[in-house]
């Protein structure tokens, strides 16, 4: 409630968005010009570009080039404040959310686009030796790992040992995998090949396991079979059809195969926030919760769920992508009905219009669909960087991105080779 400048008060209708991913952000942005009062609460102060976190884990890029502050890019969004903080459970009967801080906040209408992090399918104790890749910490992490790998495999004199820290597994076949096991193939073979005197770089072994039949189950199958055959030229060994039943300090036991290794990433699974289990709402398998058509939850045409966090059925009865097209266009559609205060009876349904699908693999490599259209190749390679620059949020990140590919490109360098702890530091020596 405030003043206006005639001195009457005024009510202004409140919306909380819970994440300032991309469903969130597209939200609010849609809410520019509205006469509302827009709220939007994260666990972070930034926006994170999640399709390119895996080129910060591979040295590529630094953090900065895919992370922007969110109080940045409101600035000049009168109606939206951002707070940092941590939502721990919704109250729908008042209305309100409860912070951990001890906050509460009230609402009118609530967004929630919490996403998803990483799940080890009830093997949690995999967690330190097996990595996920969801925030800028978890990708640091990894980088570090990556290097340090290649460091104590240079200072030991034991040649098994060697081999050990120059085994790479990456669990779960579909695009982050298959991506960041094409950048740690280029990082061993091209990168590092004349940084070291003791030590091969190119004998790295680098394992990419997926269960499926084939690595990018939701890529048509000759794209799938395509991205095999290019991650196989580039010396990086893809296991399907068989699933990990055990991770070791040692290593990884997939089937009846046990790979040492002293480096492990995880990219197999998704899990939605715990937030949503305080909605009291049915929940599919990975906690996401079962929006209506309209993405609201039953029996509340005032709360929202997108993004990763919402289960929506499409045309086809099977639940839309997890990817950032649906948030992005999930995002919109809310904001635009919030705006125009459609009430639940006339809403029409949320309706996902599919961009197909794309996925690198490496330099002058990728594979994409729209359709029955397939790309490949330096094609599908050039099309993929287009995408991803156009989409970053805001001018400067576009231009370092496209400085950084072009000496990546041009040198076969990466820039971000960084590591912040010594190995001594580490608990997890050897």
């Amino acid at each position: 409630m405030e003043g206006s400048p005639r001195g009457k008060l005024m009510i202004y209708t409140r919306v909380v968005i819970v994440g300032g991913g991309f469903g969130g952000l597209n939200c609010a942005k849609t809410l520019k010009k509205a006469n509302l009062d827009v709220l939007l609460i994260d666990k972070k102060n930034h926006h994170l570009f999640q399709p390119l976190l895996y080129q910060v884990a591979s040295a590529a890029l630094s953090p900065a080039d895919i992370a922007t502050p969110l109080r940045e890019i409101f600035a000049d969004q009168k109606n939206t404040t951002v707070i940092m903080g941590t939502v721990d459970q919704v109250d729908k009967k008042n209305r309100k959310l409860l912070l951990q801080n001890g906050d509460e906040v009230p609402y009118d209408y609530l967004v929630i686009g919490t996403g998803a992090r990483h799940s080890y399918f009830g093997n949690d104790q995999w967690e330190p030796l097996a990595p996920g890749l969801k925030t800028v910490v978890d990708a640091l992490k990894i980088r570090e790992r990556i290097l340090i790998s290649f460091e104590k495999a240079e200072r030991t004199d034991s040649i098994q040992e060697a081999e050990r820290h120059l085994n790479f597994v990456i669990i779960g076949g579909g695009p982050t995998g298959v991506e960041m096991a094409g950048a740690i193939a280029e990082i061993a073979h091209k990168t590092l090949f004349k940084n070291f005197r003791r030590i091969n770089p190119e004998k790295s072994k680098i394992y990419l396991v997926e269960g499926a039949p084939r690595v990018l189950p939701p890529f048509p199958e000759k794209l799938s079979e395509r991205a095999r055959k290019d991650l196989e030229k580039m010396g990086v060994r893809v296991i399907t059809n068989e699933l990990v039943t055990n991770i070791t300090e040692e290593g990884v036991q997939v089937g009846d195969d046990f790979i040492e290794a002293g480096n492990v990433i995880w990219a197999a699974g998704n899990i939605a926030s715990p937030l949503l289990k305080t909605l009291d709402i049915p929940l599919d398998r990975q906690g996401r919760a079962m929006v209506e058509p309209d993405l609201s939850i039953p029996d509340h045409p005032e709360i929202f769920v997108i993004g990763d966090a919402a289960c929506s059925i499409g045309k086809d009865g099977k639940p839309l992508p997890a990817v950032a097209p649906t948030a992005i266009q999930q995002g919109r559609y809310i904001g635009k009905l919030i705006r125009r205060q459609i009430p639940k009876k006339k809403r029409r349904p949320f309706k996902y219009f599919d961009k197909g699908g794309i996925a690198t693999i490496g330099k002058n490599k990728a594979v994409g669909f729209f359709k029955a259209i397939h790309f490949k190749g330096i094609f599908a390679w050039l099309i993929w960087g287009f995408i991803h620059i156009f989409y970053l949020v805001n001018y400067r990140s576009q231009f370092g991105v496209m400085l950084d590919w072009t000496f990546h490109y041009l040198t076969g360098l990466r820039g971000a080779r960084l590591i912040h702890k010594s190995i001594k530091e580490r608990p997890d020596k050897k």
